[in-house]
């Protein structure tokens, strides 16, 4: 099967990152690096749309290249790389930002080369919403769009997120923003309401935990696959959003089972993203390494239906004819 292509419009930049394990420095950062190099694990290509300062170091550009990646799109400014630095705590879910420098990122104006406009699949990463409109009114005629959102958005500029929640066919949101964003205290409940202002589905993502689906034709929830040692979790909700739009593009089956089974591809990628830092372990991912956990994943979710050998505790049996 070709590999098929998603346009993706996020941040590509330089992280800085510390866990209990060690620290590491002047590692390729930013949504749409995830996203790219997971979406390769799955046989599908990015083209990314982005901005990069002359500090980018040629190594990552080489890489993402290599992934399959179309850099078209990566537009490179003077100054320096959007960086961001990060302190993970003995509990991997607390996570310290140390810093954040937009510095090119400031000067972000998404413009799509042409073949990007023809894009069946569209993945808008973490970033304004104003931005993600304007990219997104510049692709022709999508199959698929998804959208990605964080509660720094919901708080200064909801108005324009609503507007392009609106237009997309998935949410990925976790469950605190769900919440923030709708006022319901269920998530379940929040996730509803969305898909009545325009999507066909939204996904919470719930960390460690996995992600539940909630899809205009039933629901599903699929848990994290059990790493034995997290090194770092920085990445993991793109990478999950790699492994989900690049099945469903391999496979432009966009049924409540396909939705399913890319849900398990995006919790399997996602898996392999926080054995090590960046994007390092998610390049050695060989295709049978890939099947394999997808199938031990399966096998950890699947149980037969209840066949009880005896009357439930406190039921009373009479034999025919016996006396009442």
């Amino acid at each position: 099967m070709s590999a098929a292509t998603i346009l993706c419009i996020g941040t590509v930049g330089i992280d800085e990152v510390e866990t209990p394990a060690a620290r590491i420095e002047n590692v390729l950062g930013g949504s749409a690096s995830y996203f790219a190099v997971a979406a390769s694990v799955v046989g599908s290509q990015a083209q990314l749309v982005s901005v990069v300062g002359d500090d980018f170091p040629d190594d990552h550009r080489h890489m993402l290249a290599a992934r399959g990646a179309d850099l078209a799109g990566l537009v490179t400014l003077p100054g320096k790389c959007f960086r961001w630095g990060g302190r993970y705590h003995e509990d991997m879910n607390q996570r310290e930002t140390l810093y954040t420098d937009l510095n090119v990122l400031s000067q972000f104006d998404p413009h799509l080369p042409d073949h990007f406009r023809e894009a069946r699949y569209v993945f808008l990463a973490n970033t304004d919403p104003a931005l993600q409109i304007k990219a997104l009114d510049q692709v022709r005629a999508p199959d698929l769009v998804v959208l990605d959102s964080m509660n720094l958005w919901i708080n200064i500029a909801r108005p324009v997120l609503h507007d392009a929640i609106s237009r997309v066919d998935v949410l990925l949101m976790n469950d605190e923003e769900i919440r923030q964003y709708t006022g319901a205290t269920n998530v379940l409940v929040g996730a509803r309401q969305i898909l009545g202002s325009g999507p066909q589905a939204v996904i919470v993502k719930r960390g460690e935990y996995g992600a539940v689906l909630v899809h205009r034709e039933g629901m599903f929830t699929c848990p994290a696959f059990p790493v034995d040692h997290v090194v770092d979790p920085t990445g993991a909700g793109d990478s999950f959003a790699g492994g989900f739009v690049g099945h469903l593009a391999q496979t432009r089956d966009h049924s409540l089972a396909n939705f399913r089974r890319a849900i398990a591809h995006g919790c399997v990628v996602a898996s392999f993203t926080v054995e090590d830092f960046s994007t390092n372990r998610l390049v050695s991912v060989t295709p049978e390494a890939l099947v394999d956990r997808y199938r031990a994943l399966r096998d950890l979710t699947q149980f037969d239906d209840v066949t009880p050998a005896h009357p439930p505790v406190g039921s009373v049996h009479h034999a025919q004819g016996a006396p009442h």
